[in-house]
């Protein structure tokens, strides 16, 4: 539980009190934040001003009821009413000190919150037709979708991981054609870039796919027609690429629950269920398009049409679901594994798509939207690209496709950690410059180095301190006195660390992860300012050989320090190090 949850209590309490009404109170306006200014105490309430109407008296006569009742508790040091009515809280150094010992109780359960109360939410990430390896666009939605579902369960959440398989359709047809060619050439047949038309995947990594088949089936396809061998070769080919793209994600850290495959959705019927069921409800008809005014539309055709209506749905324009050959569009495709993901129990859904798909968000939710009933909540994370530079230059590199940056290259380049940290570092609708130079450098301007020297710092105190003083960290665990720790910037250190439950939970209803990105740099940079004091002032540092109780206060500090960065960046899927290399 969150410091801020802890006093909305309070006031809570405090205003239940002061209602001399048989009405119950509506207290869902009451809000506890930080104050903007330390000068002004450390929280602050609207309480007085978004209750005044309803007790019968104005803020500032309210603001001073509630001042008088909330001088009782100890955790209180001042109350202060500001302005109209609001009220500035200062808190005691009991409380802050009772809030460090809450992190070493807790450890990496420090933070974890109940906010999400068990609720079940599936979170579909990366989802790129498999044909071909993950790029650098993909990697940023993996490691994103990875984060907020990580934030999720921190919170509370039952967290399912999904991946949409595209393998039926166009796509993975050229993907088949493609590999034909491959498996030809394996068999010593000369191909070249002509020969790969358009929509085609001339990338070098379906030469070995192309050998797979050769050594198995031998010269048996060269001279079939394609209606013999299509089928064969897609699923050989498409087996193939997500074989590849698991071995990717798993090199990315991102383990999926469930993949599920969008041909068995066609082939179990229910995008013609989905379908049907649009049809009865009124919500699918047959008709033709008008092109909107001052819009381009990929998908409109003058022609007879069936159509899903978006517009009652607050899209643009109607929406088609069925191609000229008959066969169904991608969008009807997606409504049925929207639909699907639904019926087993997912009333809440969060995808997080590329900044190409964007166009299609308003399309989707107002589909699934009609498909449910209502029924369902569905968010959608888009990311922005992610430019590759060296020392601020454009970089374009590629060992197996000659056209792209994939994930394999940056994971070589700069690791994995670092990767991921660099993936959720800002806003998804952010881009992103991902330099290859400044990720790796020794220095404050890089941020995971930052962060992973202070937690490394943390790690060389703790070995040293036993050198100084053997067996001291059962004796802090039983027994430290931390209300030795008086010093200014030990206080604003434990103010940070129990900011960190309040993080957690704003950062998981908003999806941002990163958040505690920013977080754990401002922790990271609090705590490597407290350590160059201690270089100045002999009497801040963290080991005094002269006073084991105040070195007890003061690891028991920096535990709480390094309990907390590790804790973040395992919820991001790095590894803390102990040392830096």
């Amino acid at each position: 539980m969150s410091l801020f949850t802890t006093f909305h209590g309070y006031i809570c309490k405090v205003l239940q009190s002061l209602n001399s009404s048989e009405e119950v109170l509506d207290l869902s306006k009451v809000t506890i934040e930080p104050t903007r200014d330390p000068l002004h105490g450390d929280i602050a309430t609207n309480a007085a001003m978004v209750m005044a109407k309803q007790m019968g008296l104005n803020p500032r006569e309210l603001a001073a009821k509630i001042t008088e009742q909330l001088t009782a508790f100890k955790e209180i040091e001042k109350v202060d009413i500001a302005g109209p009515g609001f009220i500035n809280l200062t808190l005691s150094p009991f409380f802050w000190h009772a809030q460090l010992k809450e992190v070493l109780v807790q450890k990496e359960h420090y933070g974890d919150s109940e906010i999400g109360n068990g609720e079940k939410v599936n979170v579909e990430f990366v989802s790129t037709n498999p044909t071909g390896p993950l790029h650098t666009g993909h990697g940023r939605n993996a490691i994103l979708g990875d984060a907020i579902a990580s934030l999720l369960q921190k919170a509370g959440y039952k967290v399912c991981r999904e991946y949409y398989v595209n393998d039926a359709g166009g796509q993975t047809n050229a993907l088949a054609r493609s590999v034909h060619l491959r498996y030809r050439e394996a068999l010593g047949e000369a191909i070249t870039i002509d020969d790969f038309k358009d929509g085609m995947y001339p990338g070098g990594y379906l030469i070995p796919v192309g050998q797979k088949i050769a050594n198995e089936y031998k010269g048996q396809w060269t001279s079939k027609p394609e209606s013999e061998w299509l089928d064969l070769f897609r699923e050989i080919a498409v087996a193939e690429m997500m074989k590849d793209i698991r071995a990717d994600l798993e090199k990315l850290g991102v383990v999926m629950d469930v993949y599920t495959s969008e041909k068995a959705l066609v082939k179990a019927g229910k995008v013609d269920e989905t379908l049907k069921l649009l049809k009865d409800q009124g919500d699918v008809y047959e008709g033709v398009l008008t092109p909107p005014k001052g819009h381009v539309v990929d998908d409109w055709e003058e022609r007879s049409q069936t159509l899903f209506k978006a517009t009652a749905y607050g899209d643009d324009v109607d929406r088609p679901l069925q191609k000229s050959d008959g066969s169904w569009t991608y969008f009807a495709g997606d409504i049925a594994y929207h639909v699907d993901k639904f019926e087993r129990g997912f009333s809440h859904m969060i995808d997080v798509w590329g900044a190409d798909h964007s166009g299609y968000v308003k399309r989707l939710t107002s589909a699934v939207k009609a498909a449910t009933q209502g029924k369902t909540n569905l968010e959608i994370k888009v990311c922005q690209m992610v430019n590759f530079l060296e020392n601020g230059a454009p970089v374009r590199m590629s060992k197996r496709a000659g056209t792209f940056i994939t994930i394999n290259d940056v994971i070589e380049r700069v690791g994995k950690d670092a990767a991921r940290f660099m993936m959720i570092s800002r806003h998804q609708d952010m881009p992103i410059d991902f330099d290859f130079a400044k990720v790796v450098e020794h220095s404050k301007d890089n941020p995971i180095f930052y962060i992973q020297y202070a937690h490394a710092r943390i790690c060389s105190v703790l070995r040293h301190v036993e050198t100084v003083f053997p067996n001291i960290k059962q004796d802090i665990e039983e027994n430290a006195q931390i209300e030795l720790l008086t010093d200014e910037s030990e206080l604003a250190m434990i103010k940070l660390l129990a900011n960190w439950p309040r993080q957690v939970e704003v950062a998981a209803l908003v999806r941002e992860p990163h958040r505690l990105a920013n977080f754990l740099y401002d922790l990271a940079s609090q705590f490597h300012a407290l350590w160059n004091k201690g270089k100045d002032n002999t009497h801040l540092r963290f080991i005094d050989p002269d006073q084991k109780e105040l070195t007890k206060a003061r690891i028991t500090l920096i535990s709480a320090v390094a309990i907390v960065i590790s804790s973040g960046l395992t919820l991001f899927g790095i590894t803390p190090v102990q040392e830096m290399r």
